[in-house]
């Protein structure tokens, strides 16, 4: 599944599964665009873009909020003019709380659509165009969660703009398909991260997650990246609009 000569932009790039994402990309030989809020990681370690850099080749951090149009279109733009051109989109930037439909706040709602439902549009809309423009046969894939495909318990908003990804993917997949657009997404169970950590700790909660996980263990990062870095290559060119599952076993029940 090598990448190399491919540049890939993987939004949320930072940390956690993003972070996995854009060095097994950058292990597969891609040029990397590290797009997210701030370059540091949630845990104590070197940035992204530096460890690519340190160990495998090219990457660029670009500050990003994936929430807001312009922010998205000047990225797509410093990456294209960096790199040359645009390969490969990766949506991972997220956001999650957990809160009822009662529970949840108008702030809280809007925050966790803007960002999971809303920044896949707009990073997509632009790499979409500068791919057609540009003549490249590309990729997107973006990441969903299995809370996009099954009840998720107080995770209304979190739920709701996963659901909205899964069908988005579907969607661009049949616009683009047809233009040598390959649109995907792969939708995570539990996965062992930053994010994740408080609740992980929280024995009734994890509990919860270790009776619905088959797989004797959570998911990592890089469980994730194995599969966008599959959908990302030569070798699942006849693959579109598939929401492929990681989880360990959480939706065979």
């Amino acid at each position: 599944m090598n990448l190399e000569g491919k540049v890939a932009i993987v939004t949320g790039g930072s940390s956690g599964i993003g972070r996995g994402i854009a060095l097994g990309m950058a292990e597969e030989d891609a040029n990397v665009v590290v797009a997210d809020i701030s370059s540091e990681p949630n845990l104590d370690e070197k940035p992204t873009h530096e460890k690519i850099e340190a160990q495998y080749g090219e990457a660029e951090f670009i500050e990003t909020d994936v929430s807001d149009e312009d922010s998205v279109r000047e990225m797509v733009f410093q990456a294209a003019e960096r790199f040359g051109k645009i390969d490969i989109l990766v949506n991972n930037a997220g956001v999650h709380h957990s809160a009822s439909v009662t529970d949840e706040s108008e702030e809280g709602w809007h925050q966790t659509l803007d960002v999971n439902l809303k920044g896949t549009f707009f990073c997509s809309k632009h790499v979409l165009e500068h791919m057609q423009k540009e003549g490249i046969e590309g990729d997107i894939v973006n990441i969903g969660s299995i809370a996009g495909l099954v009840g998720y318990g107080e995770s209304a908003a979190y739920c709701a703009s996963k659901g909205g990804v899964v069908e988005l993917t579907r969607e661009m997949a049949l616009d683009y398909g047809d233009k040598g657009i390959n649109v995907n997404a792969v939708n995570p169970g539990v996965i062992k991260t930053a994010m994740t950590k408080d609740v992980r700790e929280d024995e009734e909660t994890r509990h919860f997650m270790d009776q619905n996980t088959v797989a004797p263990r959570l998911g990592t990062p890089e469980d994730i990246a194995n599969a966008v870095i599959f959908l990302a290559s030569e070798e699942s060119d006849f693959i579109l609009g598939e929401n492929l599952v990681v989880d360990g076993g959480w939706t065979a029940h």
